[in-house]
Protein backbone atom coordinates (compact mmCIF):
# COMPACT_ATOMS: atom_id res chain seq x y z
CA UNK A 1 0.00 0.00 0.00
CA UNK A 2 1.16 3.54 -0.72
CA UNK A 3 2.60 5.48 2.22
CA UNK A 4 2.69 8.96 0.69
CA UNK A 5 -0.49 11.03 0.37
CA UNK A 6 0.08 11.76 -3.32
CA UNK A 7 0.59 8.06 -4.02
CA UNK A 8 -2.62 7.22 -2.16
CA UNK A 9 -4.52 9.78 -4.22
CA UNK A 10 -2.99 8.43 -7.43
CA UNK A 11 -4.13 4.93 -6.45
CA UNK A 12 -7.69 6.17 -5.88
CA UNK A 13 -7.62 7.88 -9.28
CA UNK A 14 -6.31 4.71 -10.92
CA UNK A 15 -9.22 2.69 -9.56
CA UNK A 16 -11.76 5.29 -10.71
CA UNK A 17 -10.26 5.59 -14.19
CA UNK A 18 -9.98 1.82 -14.55
CA UNK A 19 -13.68 1.40 -13.78
CA UNK A 20 -14.63 4.08 -16.32
CA UNK A 21 -12.35 2.64 -18.98
CA UNK A 22 -13.66 -0.89 -18.46
CA UNK A 23 -17.25 0.32 -18.77
CA UNK A 24 -16.59 1.98 -22.12
CA UNK A 25 -14.44 -0.90 -23.37
CA UNK A 26 -16.85 -3.71 -22.51
CA UNK A 27 -19.89 -1.84 -23.80
CA UNK A 28 -18.12 -1.10 -27.08
CA UNK A 29 -16.92 -4.69 -27.48
CA UNK A 30 -20.40 -6.09 -26.84
CA UNK A 31 -21.96 -3.99 -29.58
CA UNK A 32 -19.13 -4.74 -32.01
CA UNK A 33 -19.74 -8.45 -31.37
CA UNK A 34 -23.46 -7.98 -32.10
CA UNK A 35 -22.62 -6.41 -35.46
CA UNK A 36 -20.07 -9.14 -36.25
CA UNK A 37 -22.57 -11.86 -35.32
CA UNK A 38 -25.22 -10.30 -37.55
CA UNK A 39 -22.73 -10.14 -40.43
CA UNK A 40 -21.77 -13.78 -39.91
CA UNK A 41 -25.44 -14.79 -39.95
CA UNK A 42 -26.06 -12.62 -43.03
CA UNK A 43 -28.74 -10.71 -41.10
CA UNK A 44 -28.69 -7.36 -42.93
CA UNK A 45 -31.46 -5.71 -40.90
CA UNK A 46 -29.84 -6.33 -37.52
CA UNK A 47 -26.38 -5.43 -38.81
CA UNK A 48 -27.57 -2.11 -40.22
CA UNK A 49 -29.49 -1.36 -37.02
CA UNK A 50 -26.56 -2.15 -34.72
CA UNK A 51 -23.86 -0.46 -36.80
CA UNK A 52 -24.64 3.17 -35.81
CA UNK A 53 -24.77 2.18 -32.14
CA UNK A 54 -21.40 0.43 -32.38
CA UNK A 55 -19.85 3.35 -34.27
CA UNK A 56 -21.10 5.81 -31.65
CA UNK A 57 -19.64 3.72 -28.83
CA UNK A 58 -16.30 3.28 -30.61
CA UNK A 59 -16.10 7.05 -31.11
CA UNK A 60 -16.98 7.63 -27.48
CA UNK A 61 -14.27 5.23 -26.30
CA UNK A 62 -11.71 7.02 -28.48
CA UNK A 63 -12.90 10.39 -27.20
CA UNK A 64 -12.44 9.23 -23.59
CA UNK A 65 -8.96 7.93 -24.38
CA UNK A 66 -9.86 4.29 -23.77
CA UNK A 67 -8.69 3.32 -27.26
CA UNK A 68 -6.49 5.19 -29.73
CA UNK A 69 -8.26 7.32 -32.35
CA UNK A 70 -6.58 5.45 -35.18
CA UNK A 71 -7.70 2.13 -33.72
CA UNK A 72 -11.23 3.51 -33.50
CA UNK A 73 -11.11 4.65 -37.11
CA UNK A 74 -9.87 1.25 -38.25
CA UNK A 75 -12.58 -0.60 -36.29
CA UNK A 76 -15.32 1.64 -37.70
CA UNK A 77 -14.00 1.23 -41.24
CA UNK A 78 -13.83 -2.56 -41.04
CA UNK A 79 -17.30 -2.83 -39.51
CA UNK A 80 -18.79 -0.54 -42.14
CA UNK A 81 -17.15 -2.46 -44.98
CA UNK A 82 -18.44 -5.75 -43.56
CA UNK A 83 -22.02 -4.46 -43.23
CA UNK A 84 -21.99 -2.86 -46.69
CA UNK A 85 -20.74 -6.11 -48.20
CA UNK A 86 -23.99 -7.77 -47.10
CA UNK A 87 -26.13 -5.47 -49.21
Amino acid sequence: MANVASAQKRNRQRITHRARNLFHLTTMRSHVKKVRAAVDEKDTAVAKAELPVAVRLIDKAAQKGVIDRKTASRKISRLTVAVNALA
